[in-house]
Formats: C-alpha cells, sequence, structure tokens
C-alpha cells in the first residue's frame, strides 16, 4: 500500500512487518497508520466521540480518569531481577501470569472486527530513540498515541520494525486468579519479551506513560538522562528545563511565546541536546483560560485536538473547562505544532537552568530559590509537592506529597540512577538550577483568604532567572531549606519573596515550617546510603 502525505498526517501505509511476524493472528480489518482526518471519522463513525464547537474530538474514558497505577505490573524475570528497583511503584509479575494475560489479550485480538495500528518513535533524537507498536481496538486511542509520540516519515513506516508493543484493550478484563493482578484493570510490562498488555481501562495516558517507562529503563545504561520535564529555548538559544508533578505548572510555564517549546512533559538529556520523547501534548484543561494559558486554550479550537473528560454542551457543541463533573483530570492532546513556537527539531541545547517546580499547600518555601548542585540533587530526590488534601468536613491541613525524581511512577531503575545522573550532568554543563513554588502564600491553603501565587509573578521570577538578571539580585539564605532567594525583584511585590514575611502570624509560619522539614527529612531517610556527604547536607535543618 501506497502512502502520501497532506501537511501532518501520513494517510496509510501498511508495514512489512505484519502482526503475523509478532505472533498475532486475528481477522481483524487492520487500519494501519491512520492519519489525523481518518482517525477521528472512525472515532466519530463508532460512536466514541463526538466533535466540538470548533473542531476538536471530545470523548469520555469512563471510570477511569487518570492512571491505575495499583494495577501496573512489571514481570519479574532473569532480565528484570537485578534491574528493577522493587517495592511499592514496581510491582512484580510472575512470567507464568504474564503468558496466561498474554494468551488472553491474543484471543481477544483474534475476536475483534476491527483494530487500528500505529507504527512510532519514542524519542527524538535518531540515536536514543525506540520503535513502537501501538495496538488499539478504539480509533480515539490510536489517535491520541498518533499524536503524543513522534510520527515518523512516511518512506520511514513501510520498513520499519517494532522493538517494543503495546496492546491496548479497554474491553479486556482480567481475572486477579488467572493473572496475577489486582483487580480486572491491568497494565502488565515485560521488558524480555519487549510487550505491554493495558486492559481495563479507557484512559488514555496509560500508553503514554508505558512509552516514558520503556526509556527511563533503557536510557540511563547509554548515559542519557530521562525526564519527567518541559522544556523551552530563550531567544539566544539557552534550553531550560522544568521538573514538576501534575498541578505545579510544567505545562503552563513552558508553554511561553516568547521562547521556542521543545516539549512538555518528557525528554532526554544527552551529550548534545535535551530531546523530547513526544511528538504532541497532554495538558490539563480544568479552568482553563485564554488569559492565563493562551497557547494551551487556543488547542482547544483545532481540528485534531483530542479533549478528554471535558464537559461539552450536547446541542450548542461549547465546551465548560470550569466543569469538573466528569474529571478533575480532564485533559487535551494535541500535536506539538499547534503551539506556535514549539521546535521543529523537537531538541534543543543542553540545559542552561533547571527549574524545579512545587506547588505548596502549606504556604512555606519562596515563589523561587537559588540551588546549589547537591541542594539540586536533593530537591530532585524529594519530588515534593503539597496539596490541597480533600473537602471533607473538618480537613484542616494540606498533605506533603514526594514522588522521586518528579516522575517515581515510571522510574523503574533505583533512583539513584537518575539523581547522579542529574548532579553529572549539572556538574558537566555548570547549569543554574532553582526551585520554584507555583502553590500558596502568606498561609497555607486551607487557611481563610490565602491565595495562590499570581502566575504574572511566577512568570517574571522566571524571566528573571533564565535570563540571567536573577542572579544579580540580592539573595538571603533560608534558615530551614538553607537555600538562597531574592530579597527584591523588578516587577514583583517584595512582600511574597520572603514566605515567612509573607505570613501575618510569624509562630504559625515557623511551625508550619517545622512540619515541613520533618517531612522531608523522614521522606530522605530512604536515600542516605545511596547518595554522598554533600547531598545529605543539603537537607533542610530541624529546630
Amino acid at each position: 500500500m501506497h502512502s502520501y502525505r497532506i501537511k501532518e498526517a501520513i494517510v496509510s501505509v501498511s508495514p512489512n512487518f505484519s502482526l503475523e511476524k509478532q505472533g498475532i493472528v486475528t481477522p481483524a480489518k487492520i487500519f494501519w497508520n491512520l492519519g489525523t482526518a481518518q482517525l477521528v471519522e472512525s472515532a466519530l463513525a463508532n460512536s466514541e466521540g463526538q466533535l466540538a464547537k470548533d473542531g476538536p474530538l471530545v470523548v469520555q474514558t469512563g471510570k477511569h480518569t487518570g492512571r491505575s497505577a495499583s494495577d501496573k505490573f512489571i514481570v519479574r524475570d532473569a532480565t528484570t531481577e537485578n534491574s528493577i528497583h522493587w517495592g511499592k511503584t514496581n510491582v512484580a509479575m510472575d512470567p507464568a501470569n504474564f503468558a496466561a494475560l498474554k494468551e488472553d489479550f491474543i484471543a481477544a485480538l483474534a475476536a475483534k472486527e476491527q483494530l487500528y495500528v500505529a507504527d512510532l518513535f519514542g524519542g527524538s533524537q535518531p540515536e536514543y530513540r525506540v520503535n513502537v507498536r501501538v495496538i488499539n481496538e478504539l480509533a480515539w486511542h490510536n489517535l491520541f498515541i498518533r499524536t503524543l509520540l513522534v510520527r515518523p516519515e512516511a518512506d520511514e513506516l513501510a520498513d520499519l520494525v517494532p522493538e517494543y508493543t503495546i496492546i491496548d484493550l479497554p474491553s479486556f478484563r482480567a481475572d486477579p486468579a488467572r493473572h496475577g493482578c489486582r483487580s480486572e484493570t491491568v497494565i502488565a510490562v515485560n521488558f524480555t519479551e519487549k510487550l505491554i498488555l493495558i486492559g481495563g481501562t479507557a484512559y488514555a495516558g496509560e500508553m503514554k506513560k508505558s512509552v516514558f517507562g520503556i526509556l527511563n529503563y533503557l536510557l540511563p545504561e547509554q548515559g542519557v538522562m530521562p525526564m519527567h520535564c518541559s522544556a523551552n529555548i530563550g531567544p539566544n538559544g539557552d534550553t531550560a528545563v522544568f521538573f514538576g508533578l501534575s498541578g505545579t505548572g510544567k505545562t503552563t510555564l513552558s508553554a511561553d511565546a516568547s521562547r521556542t517549546l521543545i516539549g512538555d512533559d518528557e525528554h532526554g538529556w544527552s551529550d548534545t541536546a535535551v530531546f523530547n520523547f513526544e511528538g504532541g501534548c497532554y495538558a490539563k484543561m480544568i479552568n482553563l483560560s485564554p488569559e492565563a494559558e493562551p497557547e494551551i486554550f487556543a488547542t482547544t479550537k483545532r481540528f485534531g485536538t483530542v479533549l478528554e473528560n471535558v464537559v461539552m454542551n450536547t446541542e450548542t457543541r461549547e465546551l465548560d473547562f470550569n466543569d469538573n463533573s466528569l474529571a478533575e483530570n480532564s485533559r487535551g492532546s494535541y500535536p506539538i505544532d499547534f503551539i506556535p513556537n514549539a521546535s521543529k527539531d523537537n531538541l534543543g541545547p543542553v540545559p542552561k537552568n533547571i527549574i524545579m517546580l512545587t506547588a505548596d499547600a502549606y504556604g512555606v518555601l519562596p515563589p523561587i530559590a537559588r540551588l546549589t548542585p547537591d541542594q539540586a540533587m536533593y530537591h530532585f530526590l524529594s519530588g515534593y509537592t503539597a496539596r490541597v488534601a480533600g473537602t471533607e468536613i473538618g480537613v484542616t491541613e494540606p498533605t506533603a506529597t514526594f514522588s522521586t525524581c518528579f516522575g517515581a511512577p515510571f522510574m523503574p531503575r533505583h533512583p539513584s540512577v537518575y539523581g547522579n545522573l542529574l548532579k553529572e550532568r549539572i556538574a558537566k554543563g555548570g547549569v543554574t538550577c532553582w526551585l520554584v513554588n507555583t502553590g500558596w502564600t502568606g498561609g497555607k491553603a486551607t487557611d481563610p483568604g490565602i491565595k495562590r501565587m499570581p502566575i504574572k509573578a511566577t512568570r517574571a521570577l522566571l524571566n528573571a532567572a533564565l535570563d540571567g538578571s536573577l542572579n544579580n539580585a540580592e539573595f538571603r539564605k533560608d534558615p530551614n531549606f538553607g537555600f538562597e532567594f531574592p530579597i527584591a525583584v523588578s516587577g514583583v511585590d517584595s512582600k511574597i519573596l520572603d514566605p515567612r514575611e509573607a505570613w501575618s502570624d510569624k509562630a504559625a509560619y515557623d511551625a508550619t515550617a517545622q512540619k515541613l522539614v520533618q517531612a522531608f527529612i523522614d521522606n530522605f531517610e530512604q536515600f542516605e546510603q545511596h547518595v554522598d556527604a554533600g547531598v545529605r547536607e543539603a537537607a533542610p535543618k530541624a529546630a
């Protein structure tokens, strides 16, 4: 079958490496490497979603509106026994259970009338990318993963041989007794067979993060630092990397009209480049506004964008981004070139600045602080953010969250592997590191009248950090955490720069700060024997 291009969309390419060569035999009609328009048409014909007023495809994922972290497993065998950091995050599955699961997945494929298959790349730097084949029962899932990964050129597809394969069947129901899993939902990763099986969930992000897990497993052995981060490039060619957990502003802050976007979520740091693992973006949609996030908001008016669990008026087809009745984690996926200033090559130079984002709901951390390399490794391994705890009556405290390397669920190797890689690269490149708090100021998030850090202030501080002018400011050492924060920055209210001064009740600040310090210390105990003295000394100090 021949192929041709219409702008970004490869319309159809049937590869030489068939499903049969992978041991997958099915009478289903196979739709190979369809383009955006064809996949949208298929999704509509299958009643998988609806078009919104301005063109995006709107879908619902059912009861699973986020990742099913407790249902993910890695096959424990001779390949992975000593290379995986086994524990709460990386949970083992017996090879016999995976064999039974695979047998049942293959049988499920054989019962399908039609399937959608896409051959894609994970990674934009050719020498470090991995070939990934994704098999879907839903057309919109195939559109999603085709949008999120890197799309091969037409002349590359026919001879592309998959290294890893993902089979995603939301209709599949796992059997815990037979498959060695926890529920009817399962995400099973087999690094030996290079096969990932996803069943019982329609949340498309499972596919995206499965590829991230593959690269997090493979790249450290090649000396490449895999990162859960966004990245962009300044007008002078200076790359900035933004680490951060969901809700800290990683996507929002990297989509800056004055800088070129490399990517919003997953990257590698090689000797020569920061390169995007993906070819698309996956942004939170809840409370999205054209004022705060104009570049992202504009993508919701484009054909080719997929909106998950965004509420739509079925008559007018207008969207309501403030309605969280379907999900707090409503999402939009779109090709990276929907952002006007995106990098054409999906990569940039090695970084000059690293930004570690946190949304501190305790109101303890300053809006920006400068980190030493040892402090950077400490905060990278800690991966701290804090959220407002629930809405139950009587809840008065935020909840601290520590996610190692700002992406613990996706890091199959020991955290020290990634931490040491980061420290080595910071030292080699003379990188400046910053901790940026996009959370609350002047009190805890649960205190009456306390507001989140103004995004204009955050952007002003970031701009000063990235253009180098912030280094000329006068800094003060934080007595609790030991890092330095500026005491005056042009265009920023000085009252918010010193977190203690922002609180009216200084004693309450001191007590809250010590509580957070102790949470850091308790969490870091797991890493103390894996880091050097400099990193241990970078810990915050209890009173």
